[in-house]
């Protein structure tokens, strides 16, 4: 009989909690376990395993990244608005990077897997975030990835300690952003 209290979705937030502490790479059942106060094999009443666990996370993670994006450019456009989105993916990624680490690399496994919408949540949010800019409809799809992946890029390369230079890491990322607003409005301009 499952223990009162526990269900996926308090497994799943136990899990994520701890991959954000520990490093996703480092999450286990056993770990989960601990820190529910149950025995690892009562776990699998509620999830299958530590695959389908790492799911459940990247899920969680993806629709928390598109809530705090949409949140974030609510009722801004242009810069504003790309700056307001890439500050609230950083912010994201420094407070939760075992969740945004399940994100990476994660499919749908069917039609019904709630992946895929939590997704597209985060893709609307930077597409919004891209709205003012007027691009033509052939470059919005490449605006979009090249957005995303310098926003991935800083705030992982950011999260795992990755810029060593003596500077200051929120002025190289101010500059960063300011450069692809320029790009994005000379692109919009041709």
């Amino acid at each position: 009989m499952p223990r009162a209290g526990l269900d996926a979705a308090v497994v799943t937030e136990a899990g994520a909690c701890l991959a954000d502490e520990i490093g996703l790479d480092r999450l286990s059942m056993i770990a989960v376990a601990d820190r529910l106060g149950v025995k690892a094999p009562s776990l699998y009443k509620h999830v299958d395993g530590l695959a389908a666990l790492t799911h459940r996370i990247a899920v969680l993670g993806a629709t928390e990244v598109g809530d705090t994006v949409r949140d974030a450019t609510q009722g801004r456009a242009g810069g504003e608005a790309l700056a307001a989105a890439a500050q609230a993916l950083r912010a994201y990624v420094s407070a939760h990077p075992g969740r945004y680490a399940a994100t990476t690399g994660a499919h749908a496994r069917d039609a019904d897997d709630p992946f895929a919408p939590a997704v597209e949540q985060t893709l609307t949010a930077l597409a919004a975030a891209l709205h003012g800019y007027r691009l033509a409809a052939d470059d919005r799809v490449p605006a979009l990835r090249m957005l995303r992946s310098i926003l991935h890029g800083f705030a992982t390369l950011e999260a795992a300690d990755g810029f060593q230079l003596n500077t200051d890491v929120d002025d190289s990322f101010a500059w960063a952003i300011e450069f692809i607003d320029r790009g994005l409005r000379a692109k919009r301009a041709a």
